[in-house]
């Protein structure tokens, strides 16, 4: 889910611009700094980093990944996941953006700083120096954001405020059906959605349901990109994305995947995404093969990830489609 929260808040946020009558690369610039903030709280997994150091060679690529898991969950999806911590952070982040030199800069930037020390403070005082160390990565990521957005783009610190606090907020809802539930209101107690949202009792058809989502989003962002840049999604996906309707036997050749072990599936879908998307970059069936070389690099490139795109939900709904006629129960 790591992509999809970036994803949902980038085509949220450009959606709405457009809507409210932004012109098209503004309404894709707030977009882009919304979805970078959407993708901050998860810098909490950089401490999963230590579950390497306890990993051995002998065993295996599955054992590295079940380490750096295990690590992660001492503090994944707590303090840096809190919705009054976003309450905290968005308006620190949006002052970061203030420019220039004028007094008035300086202090923006100077409230700004000591309200992300005082979540780091708060971080120390209610869960421990780890939930610290989390925290201040947490606000140096944020503080990088703001200042690129600043350096980079017209956007106002205001805006920059508002694309803090939906990229911060969006955030948290994404994790209820891959994993536990983040701490809400951290550093206050609340019993909210305490547990994973559960789409189908059978633990392979919840994985395809949670991996659907995904996937959804990640049109969703497509679609925003091309509304915004005027281009055709249809136009641009190969024919040979059908290709992906044959994964639908890897159902009935590898062990049903779950939120558990689904590496096994992950990897291998994927897989058929990108080997349809770069067998289309590299010959096209719509576009004669003198021509193609000529085509603009971002065409080329959204050509090719629109046919992996697609190729994956082909392969998505035959994996479904077998899994339900053969192998699911009942």
């Amino acid at each position: 889910m790591f992509v999809g929260h970036a994803l949902l808040a980038f085509a949220v946020a450009a959606l709405v611009a457009d809507w409210r009558g932004w012109e098209r690369r503004p309404a894709l610039v707030v977009g882009v700094v919304a979805g970078a903030f959407a993708a901050i709280p998860d810098i909490d997994v950089a401490y999963a980093l230590v579950g390497l150091l306890e990993w051995q060679a002998s065993d295996g690529v599955l054992g590295a990944s079940t380490a750096f898991w295990d690590a992660s969950r001492a503090v994944h999806r707590s303090v840096t996941h809190s919705l009054v911590v976003g309450v905290v952070a968005a308006p620190a982040f949006g002052l970061l953006a203030a420019r220039g030199r004028s007094d008035r800069a300086r202090v923006a930037r100077t409230v700004a700083s000591g309200l992300l020390i005082a979540l780091v403070a708060v971080a120390l005082r209610w869960d421990g120096p780890l939930a610290a160390v989390v925290m201040t990565l947490f606000a140096a990521s944020g503080a990088l954001v703001a200042r690129g957005a600043a350096r980079e783009s017209t956007l106002s610190p205001s805006t920059v405020a508002l694309a803090a606090l939906w990229g911060l907020w969006s955030h948290p809802w994404g994790d209820l059906v891959t994993g536990s539930p983040p701490d809400w209101f951290f550093p206050f107690d609340a019993a909210v959605l305490e547990s994973r949202v559960v789409l189908h009792p059978d633990p392979t058809l919840h994985l395809l349901g949670a991996f659907a989502i995904e996937l959804a989003t990640i049109w969703l962002a497509v679609a925003v990109v091309c509304r915004l840049t005027d281009r055709s999604i249809l136009g641009s996906v190969d024919r040979r994305a059908g290709v992906g309707g044959v994964y639908g036997l890897a159902a009935l050749a590898v062990t049903p995947p779950t939120l558990e072990v689904s590496y096994h599936f992950v990897f291998s879908i994927l897989g058929v995404g990108l080997l349809c998307g770069v067998v289309r970059g590299r010959r096209s069936t719509s576009v004669p093969r003198s021509s193609y070389r000529r085509l603009p690099q971002t065409e080329s490139t959204l050509e090719v990830v629109l046919t992996g795109l697609a190729a994956v939900t082909v392969a998505l709904a035959a994996y479904a489609a077998v899994y339900l006629s053969v192998l699911a129960p009942g």
